[in-house]
């Protein structure tokens, strides 16, 4: 890439200096032609001038009166009727510029200067144009060479850090080179870097965690099956069984709580899917508990609106905003669905105390509690929907309202219509 900037640059200016620079020499060839003749006719001129006036004031017209008047490099004939000719200077030998003045008593003045010194001044523009030209190409390559390095380096920096991400080490650099394009793709890489990170970290802290809470599951299932191998009494071999059985359950139950900390990989891939089916999904699966409570889950708003992302994971993130507000709300919980420019919101709200002043935007923090809790449901709820494209936010602190914002597509259907409230 150097290279081809380099020589794409030292093309474009040879381009312009042969251009302009033919052009200037044909100028100053003319010109310095022209400016010789007229240097001939003045000295042809002035000569015959002088000639008029001696002959005029009758005084002696001779080679030593005019020769002071005549330039070195000239030469001068002057012819008078009756008279010998009068030569001043020596004649040039080869190709002259010639200038022929008549006077007023009869007189001829001639006036011959050799070309060859016109060629010398040719020469020495020439010279000064060729080394002008000289000059611009060593400067532009020099620029071109910088230029070439300025963008070709940072492209190398951000290749080598494209590939560090591919390594396995998602760490930002936050380098900027002060091209716009280029910082811009820095900015994606350092984005990428930043949610690679992010996924690893959970990745991590799900291994960790699995590998601590399903040890102690697989230790008492792998101790009852070794009493059901052990023993040949059916009553025995059926109380092992069911307690196995148990043993299972609450291994499936920990899996369960571990999946809902970590997205999983190879169903991320986001889609298109009606926002209502999840919603009416988690009411029927939260009324029986809401109702053992003594309250109510309603949910109202726009319907048919059509949302971008993983409905598996949005799931996931409206149970965990119903399971928080029935553990540390109180009263009625609302769904609502609203559009807002080109994004679905689904609002979570309950008539309870709210979220504490101390813990502001402090409560998607892990191990954040205001109640006792682990303080990771939240938390899990943010990583979800980040790792989805939306977001979700504490819009209002007391009566609580969170908000769950997901990507919009066009729907089918008309968005203007009302959901009516579901009890």
């Amino acid at each position: 890439m150097r290279r081809r900037l380099i020589q794409s640059t030292l093309a474009v200016v040879l381009v312009v200096i042969a251009v302009f620079g033919i052009s200037l020499v044909i100028v100053e060839t003319r010109t310095i032609s022209n400016s010789a003749q007229e240097r001939v006719d003045s000295e042809a001129v002035r000569l015959a001038s002088i000639v008029d006036s001696r002959l005029l004031a009758a005084e002696k017209v001779n080679a030593d009166a005019l020769r002071n008047p005549v330039s070195k490099e000239q030469y001068a004939v002057i012819r008078m009727p009756g008279q010998t000719p009068i030569e001043i200077g020596t004649k040039p030998h080869g190709d002259v510029i010639r200038a022929t003045q008549r006077g007023e008593e009869g007189e001829s003045v001639t006036v011959e200067e050799p070309r060859s010194a016109v060629t010398r001044e040719v020469g020495r523009t020439l010279l000064i144009i060729g080394l002008v030209a000289l000059l611009a190409v060593i400067a532009a390559v020099l620029l071109a060479v910088r230029q070439a390095n300025r963008l070709a380096s940072p492209l190398t920096d951000l290749a080598e850090t494209a590939e560090r991400l591919g390594s396995g080490d998602p760490r930002p650099r936050h380098k900027r080179y002060g091209v716009p394009e280029l910082d811009r793709v820095a900015d994606v890489l350092d984005s990428s870097a930043e949610r690679i990170g992010r996924m690893l970290t959970a990745e991590r802290r799900l291994a960790a965690d699995a590998s601590h809470q399903l040890r102690t599951p697989l230790t008492a299932l792998s101790m009852r099956l070794e009493e059901i191998t052990l023993t040949d009494d059916p009553d025995i071999v059926k109380e092992e069984a069911n307690v196995a059985l148990t043993q299972v359950e609450r291994l499936t139950d920990v899996v369960e709580r571990l999946l809902t900390n970590s997205r999983d990989p190879r169903t991320g891939s986001a889609v298109t899917f009606d926002l209502d089916e999840v919603i009416q999904q988690q009411l029927a699966e939260w009324r029986p508990a809401y109702r053992s409570a003594g309250r109510a889950i309603v949910s109202s708003g726009k319907r048919h609106l059509q949302a971008v992302g993983t409905p598996g994971a949005v799931a996931q993130v409206l149970a965990a905003l119903i399971e928080n507000s029935l553990m540390h709300g109180g009263g009625t919980v609302a769904l609502r669905t609203r559009v807002t420019g080109n994004q679905a919101v689904v609002e979570v709200t309950d008539e309870g105390p709210g979220v504490p002043a101390d813990l502001g935007a402090r409560i998607f923090e892990r191990t954040i509690s205001g109640r006792n809790s682990t303080g990771i449901g939240l938390a899990v709820a943010r990583d979800l929907a980040e790792a989805d494209g939306g977001r979700l936010e504490l819009l209002q602190a007391q009566p609580p309202v969170f908000g769950l914002f997901l990507s919009r597509t066009p729907p089918a259907r008309k968005t203007g219509e009302d959901l009516p409230t579901v009890r």
